[in-house]
């Protein structure tokens, strides 16, 4: 689960892998039936990797986890909400590009 860089959060683990994490997290909030999120997952999955250490990204299923997605206010997907000290502070939807998301993340740090 861990070799692709990107971490797989739930309704029991979002809490200690997102609100409490030390560093910025992107948590994508996708699904298997949606075709953007399979084109935007390799993009995160580099930046996973690239930024090891300084990022983290993780992945919501939001047919697995409807309270999460309620919570956040989830309408479209992909949607990326970019978290620091627990807070969300920027969100995309949609596909967008690496270079956008990197800026963003530079945004955050």
């Amino acid at each position: 689960m861990e070799n692709s860089g990107t971490i797989e959060v739930n309704e029991s683990n979002f809490d200690s892998e997102v609100m409490k994490s030390d560093k910025p997290v992107v948590v994508d909030f996708w699904a298997e039936w949606c075709g953007p999120c399979k084109m935007i997952a390799p993009v995160l999955d580099e930046i996973a990797k690239e930024k090891a250490g300084v990022v983290k990204v993780a992945k919501v299923n939001v047919d697995n986890n409807q309270s999460l997605s309620f919570k956040y206010n989830i309408r479209a997907i992909p949607s990326l909400l970019f978290f620091k000290n627990g807070q969300v502070r920027d969100q995309v939807t949609g596909m967008t590009s690496k270079k956008d998301l990197l800026g963003r993340l530079e945004a955050l740090a």
